[in-house]
């Protein structure tokens, strides 16, 4: 199944942000530790990036693809991932 593109995140910088592997929102100054696996670029987002909510994520062999239901779908091939 061949899920389209669509852009996922908005350009507003002052926009709240959320960590895509964990879901909780980042604050300025403060460190949040991504999961290891995530680091090593293993691990697809799970968390979308402009909202906090849980994506639908579809692994494939070759990449993966995330969808939120507010901000669209985000695909491995966007991110030079696959």
């Amino acid at each position: 199944m061949t899920v389209p593109a669509a852009p996922m995140r908005p350009a507003d910088d002052d926009a709240e942000r959320y960590n895509p592997f964990t879901g909780r929102r980042l604050v300025a100054g403060v460190v949040d530790v991504s999961p290891f696996a995530a680091q090593l670029g293993l691990e697809p987002p799970r968390f979308c990036e402009c909202c906090g909510r849980r994506m639908v994520v579809q692994v494939s062999p070759d990449g993966w693809w995330a969808k939120c239901s507010r901000h669209g779908v985000t695909d491995s091939a966007d991110l030079g991932r696959r």
